[in-house]
């Protein structure tokens, strides 16, 4: 009988012009696809909201393959809009005296410029609102705040908590909101022996780091009613900026925030040592 399966398979292959091995072969693609599959969900895991880039940047694989199986198995990131603050206050203030410093800057190392704004978040409800403070050049979030209110004391919060634990950048900058716009902020800022810059009325995307990490933290952090309480929530908000800075591969650098600031200082500590050296 398996002599018979044999010849019957030669005849086959003789009078299709092919080697009888290949009507054997299996295609590897599948399996292959598969296993690739298989190893973004395991990314996608830990990152819900990655997209088919940092997958592949987190895998070390090709963006380009890494969608082709993200499609053929219809596999898709996290994803949920956010509504935009709408500052009712801000509609009719004056012009502020700061202008944009930023426009032209070629940013270039850490704390040169740390952009802040603020962000509601719904909860319960009720509304609570995060301010944080982003270095451009990192990326980094470098202080925050979580208040039930916005005011003054809410990006006060946030600007001090940077400075606790960063050294203090050449130039802070801010949209025209009237917590930023308050004495008390402008002095906390001055006092410090640090510009201030503003972006020119209505025109958000001069402060666009700030609004794409809320847009991104948004869509990440997903349901929050799912918290019993507000400390619970407060509690993982932390836990979301730690991941933000630490774990989650930022595609514009190709690793973390955390990451390339400790990358530019060994760099900048080694080229100092090597200069040192030459004198």
């Amino acid at each position: 009988m398996i002599k018979k399966q044999k010849e019957n398979k030669t005849e086959l292959a003789k009078r299709l012009g092919i080697s009888r091995s290949s009507l054997y072969y299996r295609p590897k693609r599948p399996e292959i696809d598969l296993e690739v599959k298989n190893q973004i969900e395991s990314v996608m895991a830990d990152h819900p909201a990655y997209g088919h880039k940092r997958i592949a940047l987190a895998l070390k694989l090709n963006k380009k393959r890494v969608l082709r199986v993200m499609k053929k198995f219809n596999l898709k990131p996290y994803r949920r809009k956010a509504k935009p603050l709408v500052k009712k206050a801000d509609l009719n203030k004056p012009p502020t005296e700061f202008s944009n410093l930023i426009e032209d800057l070629t940013i270039d190392h850490p704390n040169q410029v740390w952009c802040t704004d603020f962000t509601y978040i719904k909860f319960r409800g009720r509304f609570i609102y995060l301010a944080t403070i982003i270095d451009i050049y990192t990326r980094e979030i470098v202080g925050f705040n979580i208040s039930r209110f916005h005011n003054r004391f809410l990006v006060i919060g946030a600007l001090i908590n940077a400075l606790d634990n960063h050294p203090k950048p050449e130039i802070v900058h801010s949209d025209q909101g009237s917590e930023y716009d308050s004495q008390d902020f402008v002095d906390l800022v001055l006092g410090q022996g640090i510009k201030f810059s503003m972006s020119r009325k209505g025109s958000p995307w001069e402060n666009g780091h700030q609004e794409s990490f809320y847009g991104k933290f948004k869509f990440e952090v997903g349901d929050l009613n799912r918290f019993e309480t507000l400390g619970e929530l407060i509690e993982y908000i932390c836990q979301q900026i730690n991941y933000y800075n630490n774990e989650r591969i930022h595609t514009s650098l190709k690793m973390t925030p955390t990451q390339f600031r400790n990358n530019y200082q060994l760099i900048n500590t080694v080229e100092s040592t090597i200069e040192k050296r030459g004198t």
